[in-house]
Parts: C-alpha cells; sequence; structure tokens
C-alpha cells in the first residue's frame, strides 16, 4: 500500500467516520504509547487522512507537552482533517471504549475484591504492575536519557521524588536544570513556515468556561468532587511523558498525600487500567468511582482529559514556532528527564508494597522478559491472571 506523502491528495472523512474508525480503534488499541503506530496506520497509511510528514509532526507535538500521548495525537488527527469538531469526535471516539469498560470493571471490583478468587488474582498481578513501570522506566530512559547531563537530572528527580518533594517543585527545578545543561539538538532554533490551523482560542476558552461552571456547582454542593476533579486536572497539566507520567502523580497524590484509596487498591486499579484498551490514565476513572461511585468515575475522566485535549487544540497552531525555539527544546529536554526519574522512584515504591515470595518474583521477571521481548502487555496481563488464580488461591 502507497503511504500518503505531502504530494498526495488527503481525503477528507465525515465527522461520523472519525468517530466510528476511532471508536473501533479504541476497542483494539492495548499498549500505551504503541498505540500511536495503530493510529498511524489508520490515518497515513489506510484512510489517507494525513501525509506521513504531518502526522510526524503531530507525534512530536504530543510527545513535548503533558498529557495522554494517544489520546492528543486522535485529536491532532481529527484537528488536521476536520477541524476543532474532528478534534472532539476523534478524541471521544477513541477514548469512549476504554471509559466504559472500566466503569464495569470498577463496579465489578468494588463487589467483588474480596472473593479469594479476585484477591488471587490482584496478589499477583501486582507483582505484573511493578515489572510494567520498570519496562516503562527503562523505555523511557533509552530513548531520553542520550547524555550523563540527562542521566544527572533523571537521578536527582528520583532522589527528590523519593522524598516526597512536591512533584511540581521537582518539574520546576529539572526545567531550570534542563535550560542549563543541555544542549539544543543539531537544526534546533531554525526558522520554519506557520501551521495553517483554526483559530481555537474561542474553544478553549469557552471549555474552560464551562468547566469552571461546573467547578463552582461541585464547589457548594459535592465538595469532595470538587477536590478530585481539580485535582485530575492539575496532574494531566503536568503529566509531560503521557500516561505513565499521570499514574505515578496519581499514586502519590491520592495514596501518599491525601489518602483518598489505599496502596493497594490504586494499584489494583493500575492492573484494570492495563486490562483495559486505550491508555493507562483511564486509571482514573476506577479512582473516582472507588471514591464517588458513578458521578465520581464520569468527573474524575472529564477532568484528567480535559486538559491535553485543550493542550492540543490549543498549541498545534503555534507548535511550529515553538519548536524551532533552542530554549524551548532544552527545558522540555530537561523535564522528561525528571519523568524517566519520576518512574524509577515509583518502581522501587510499588516494590517496597508487595510481599515477596519466590513466586511473586517469578512473575514479576518473567513478566518483564515478555515486555522486554515486545509481548503484547494484554497477553502479559491476561497469562499474569491466570497464573495468579493458579498459585495464590
Amino acid at each position: 500500500m502507497t503511504i500518503p506523502n505531502s504530494e498526495t491528495p488527503i481525503s477528507r472523512p465525515s465527522l461520523a467516520q472519525l468517530f466510528l474508525a476511532f471508536f473501533r480503534l479504541g476497542l483494539t488499541a492495548f499498549g500505551g504509547p504503541a498505540m500511536i503506530a495503530y493510529i498511524r496506520r489508520l490515518a497515513v497509511e489506510q484512510k489517507g487522512w494525513l501525509d506521513a510528514d504531518t502526522f510526524k509532526d503531530g507525534v512530536a507535538l504530543c510527545q513535548m507537552i503533558p498529557g495522554a500521548t494517544a489520546m492528543q495525537t486522535t485529536a491532532y488527527v481529527g484537528l488536521k482533517a476536520r477541524g476543532l469538531r474532528g478534534a472532539a469526535v476523534s478524541f471521544l471516539g477513541f477514548g469512549l471504549p476504554a471509559f466504559c469498560l472500566m466503569l464495569v470493571l470498577a463496579a465489578l471490583y468494588a463487589s467483588t475484591r474480596s472473593l479469594p478468587a479476585v484477591v488471587s488474582a490482584f496478589s499477583g498481578l501486582q507483582a505484573i504492575i511493578v515489572a510494567v513501570i520498570a519496562n516503562a522506566t527503562l523505555a523511557f530512559g533509552r530513548t531520553t536519557l542520550k547524555k550523563w547531563t540527562h542521566v544527572f537530572i533523571a537521578l536527582l528527580a528520583a532522589v527528590l521524588f523519593s522524598l516526597n518533594v512536591n512533584p511540581l517543585l521537582v518539574i520546576l527545578m529539572a526545567a531550570i536544570a534542563g535550560l542549563l545543561l543541555v544542549r539544543p539538538d543539531p537544526g534546533s532554533g531554525q526558522a520554519s513556515p506557520p501551521a495553517h490551523f483554526p483559530s481555537p482560542i474561542i474553544l478553549v476558552v469557552g471549555a474552560l468556561a464551562v468547566y469552571g461552571l461546573g467547578l463552582l456547582f461541585l464547589f457548594f454542593f459535592r465538595k469532595n468532587l470538587f477536590n478530585l476533579s481539580l485535582l485530575l486536572f492539575r496532574i494531566d497539566l503536568t503529566a509531560f511523558g503521557g500516561g505513565f507520567a499521570s499514574v505515578p502523580l496519581m499514586y502519590h497524590e491520592i495514596v501518599d498525600v491525601r489518602g483518598w484509596l489505599d496502596s493497594q487498591t490504586l494499584m489494583n486499579g493500575i492492573v484494570l487500567g492495563q486490562m483495559t484498551p486505550g491508555p493507562i490514565v483511564i486509571t482514573a476513572t476506577f479512582v473516582g468511582y472507588m471514591i464517588a461511585g458513578l458521578p465520581g468515575g464520569v468527573i474524575a475522566t472529564v477532568s484528567i482529559f480535559l486538559p491535553s485535549f485543550l493542550l492540543v487544540v490549543g498549541i498545534a497552531p503555534y507548535f511550529e514556532h515553538l519548536r524551532a525555539s533552542p530554549l524551548f527544546n532544552k527545558v522540555i529536554h530537561g523535564v522528561l528527564c525528571s519523568f524517566v526519574g519520576l518512574l524509577a522512584a515509583v518502581t522501587v515504591r510499588f516494590a517496597m508494597n508487595i510481599h515477596w515470595n519466590l513466586a511473586h518474583e517469578l512473575l514479576s521477571g518473567a513478566a518483564l522478559i515478555a515486555l522486554l521481548l515486545k509481548v503484547d502487555i494484554l497477553w502479559v496481563v491476561i497469562c499474569g491472571t491466570i497464573l495468579s488464580i493458579l498459585l495464590f488461591r
């Protein structure tokens, strides 16, 4: 099949076609950032909605801003194909299957977690989550830590996160370190033509206004949901590096700082996030449901994804200018290095919450080897569930 390029005429899908295509993809898209490859196959190779170079620019944008990277990539595709409405329906279609499935799983978990089979399954799957986060640390580290200065920033961040320093302060320190220590890539700072998008200002301002009114209502009538919504909105705004960055921040704020859930419950929610298609940050739906039922699940989901969407449609028109700035690239790279440290610190913290024995060690080690060998994470979780029931019953 011929891959479209900048010379190839681009097809213009309807809004319904965008929604249905991404909804179908969302039903089967497992593996976190690996989903971007499937989005490319759909949008560039199969449908011809974008050319290869435009898609590459979109991926670069979504990697450099905080939020759920794969979800943001779908919004970028929709934005380029059909403007702001295209971005909205693509984003919604891709995320809807994971949201619905997570609500069902959260409800089942809340009612059955005391059953022996469920307890056994989650006992083993928690060990697998350690392997999943460790693999993410290695993968993210390989692509981010290219020089000793990058390693230094990551190690410094790991120590600070381990000492429970405020994550926002760590991110700020990493940004400053990046500005001072990271050398810009060759060619950065060169001028590039501006992107041609309709102005997103009205949409962004309007969405924030509606969200603000919703927060005001919750402040007076459901203070717990107000606090939950504001926290998850802030987490997504600071989650450079995608979903695996959001989850450690959730853990820190929800378990360590506020104590809304215990460590074991949240780790089980992360397992459920791995079992659903879509980004792991869908764990927020589980968190919201466990704290406040169905309203909590809905509000948590909106709050964790809204910043991701608004950042894409708000920054995309100006990204070419930002990407051309060497100072901007240095700051972002410093922040990305800090999240390697965050993932490393959380791997250790998760591991310390497990009562290790030989079975747990073998299960976690086998999961890590499988992930390093590029085995689909869905099969790792399914096989881990079966083995956990057999080993820990």
